[in-house]
């Protein structure tokens, strides 16, 4: 006595997504290794994967081989850094357009590049910052004496260095709010600061400085939000632009200071081209992203210019003050 299996039936609906598995099994079983990506084994039909976005090559066997991947990675996938550096020098507001209408393959992110040419400039600036001294000079030749003398009171004959530390902060006593934790703080700071004649502070407030300023930006955002509320701007349209346009004066600044050195005989030129062109660039930047009037584009630059400054002093206490408080 013979049986037999009973038959097996498969939902209507269910027969595309079978086939759909099964042709995606035997493609798998088919492909050839050479046509797999390396990093997740999917199918490559391009130059790169679909799946996880790396470029297929085949693994480098000589040093000529990877020195042409090198060149080429430098030249053409990395492209979108000289595209992204010509665009902030020469096209005010451009970038953020471009990411505004969502075009942002071929530029660099926005947050990237402005966090990466602030590392740059900053330590560019921490390296240029030579130890502060004040040269005695003698009064009847006015040539400067050998003495180079610090910028707080010398020591006194017999005296350590804490004794006159001491002395000098003796009388800098903190009174105001929060006393009783601030006072030890400023009394400490106060001593620390005499003991090195300023080096800590300075080198202090060069570290917190790119910080207050990426904390900066949020503020002028804000105050820009004001001036464009009709018609209505998303904040995050205004941080955009202040993030491009930091990373401009960054760029341009270090531009500026490399035509210093090798060119020290066109310092002023530059400086006068950079007092024409920086505002030039900030008025032209909100034309192009908000699109309104020029006489209007002025005066909003204007009122924008005045916030900037008052922000600016109070970014700068407030970044000197935490800075000596943390000493």
């Amino acid at each position: 006595m013979s049986s037999t299996a009973p038959p097996v039936s498969i939902a209507p609906d269910a027969l595309p997504v079978a086939a759909g598995v099964a042709a995606a099994g035997v493609a798998a079983a088919v492909t050839p290794p050479a046509l797999r990506c390396a990093n997740c084994g999917a199918p490559v039909a391009g130059r790169y994967c679909s799946a996880c976005g790396q470029r297929r090559e085949p693994p480098v066997h000589s040093l000529w081989h990877f020195a042409q991947l090198a060149t080429e990675d430098l030249t053409h996938a990395d492209s979108r850094l000289w595209r992204t550096l010509a665009a902030l020098l020469f096209k005010p507001g451009y970038l953020t357009r471009e990411f505004l209408a969502g075009r942002r393959a071929r530029y660099l992110p926005p947050v990237r590049l402005y966090l990466v040419l602030s590392v740059v400039f900053f330590i560019w600036v921490s390296a240029g910052q030579s130890r502060l001294q004040v040269v005695r000079f003698d009064g009847e030749r006015g040539a400067p004496a050998a003495e180079v003398i610090t910028p707080f009171s010398p020591a006194l004959p017999g005296e350590s260095a804490q004794q006159r530390s001491e002395r000098l902060c003796r009388y800098t006593v903190y009174q105001g709010p929060w006393q009783q934790r601030l006072a030890p703080l400023v009394s400490r700071a106060c001593r620390r600061v005499v003991e090195d004649n300023g080096r800590s502070m300075r080198e202090a407030f060069l570290h917190n400085l790119p910080r207050a300023m990426f904390l900066f930006l949020p503020l002028l955002a804000g105050g820009m939000m004001l001036m464009y509320w009709r018609p209505r701007h998303y904040y995050v349209e205004h941080l955009l632009l202040f993030v491009h346009n930091h990373a401009f004066a960054f760029v341009v600044l270090l531009l500026a200071a490399a035509l210093w050195t090798l060119l020290p005989g066109a310092a002023g030129w530059v400086r006068f081209v950079l007092w024409l062109y920086i505002p030039w660039y900030m008025y032209r930047s909100m034309r192009v992203v908000y699109g309104q009037g020029r006489w209007l584009t002025f005066g909003k630059l204007l009122v924008l210019g005045l916030f900037y400054l008052l922000s600016g002093v109070l970014m700068i206490a407030l970044t000197t003050a935490y800075s000596y408080l943390m000493l």
